[in-house]
């Protein structure tokens, strides 16, 4: 099939009220309307594509995160911009459901892989500077280095999961499975009407240092 990757992101860290509206519009401008601008401009030229030939197959895959699926605290700009594309990506599952059986579409939710995302604020443009960095900032910044930097499965390892997974019309592709039970709890969370489980209960200690770095003077 023809593939079209809609494969870029950005993150930033810290208590979401403490992030400056420069901050929202750089991480949601990329990780966010990125997608939306690949899939307005690719799918209708896919459709047509797939219009004028019965035998042409397309695929659209879209980069969203475990981070669209969770609601990990101290990154919320980039929680948002990643949930964000995993509902786009589900309504464009279903839309192009209803218009054709030549095109289909999938969604990429990497857990912690090495690629240098931590290091994003590099690309990050001059018009939209960032501030001087809160505590609950550099926190998050040196837990993304330590969480990104031990990534043990790699990017290519990851493209060949979504390459696999495209030949075989998957929607939901994971690189790391295991942190599905994160999800499933969440989900019973959500049926269940239960407060949103501590995301530190199988580490408590790591929740508590967490908690003593903010709250320190």
């Amino acid at each position: 099939p023809h593939l079209v990757f809609n494969n870029a992101g950005v993150g930033a860290g810290g208590l979401v009220w403490e992030n400056s509206v420069k901050d929202w519009e750089w991480v949601l401008g990329v990780n966010l309307w990125g997608v939306v601008h690949g899939v307005r401009l690719f799918t209708p030229m896919m459709l047509a594509a797939a219009k004028a030939d019965p035998a042409w197959r397309g695929h659209i895959i879209n980069t969203a995160s475990m981070a669209g699926l969770l609601a990990a605290p101290n990154m919320g700009i980039y929680n948002v911009s990643k949930h964000a594309v995993v509902s786009l990506s589900e309504t464009l599952y279903q839309d192009l459901s209803l218009v054709t059986d030549q095109i289909g579409a999938s969604v990429l939710c990497p857990f912690f892989v090495p690629t240098g995302i931590n290091q994003s604020h590099r690309n990050r443009p001059g018009d939209l500077p960032a501030e001087k960095p809160t505590k609950s900032q550099l926190i998050g910044q040196a837990m993304s280095d330590k969480a990104v930097g031990s990534g043990k499965v790699t990017a290519s390892e990851v493209a060949q999961k979504v390459f696999d997974a495209a030949a075989q019309g998957q929607f939901y592709i994971y690189s790391h499975p295991k942190a599905l039970a994160s999800v499933q709890t969440r989900m019973e969370d959500v049926m269940m009407g239960r407060n949103p489980t501590d995301p530190f209960a199988a580490k408590p200690e790591l929740g508590a240092q967490l908690r003593a770095a903010l709250r320190a003077d």
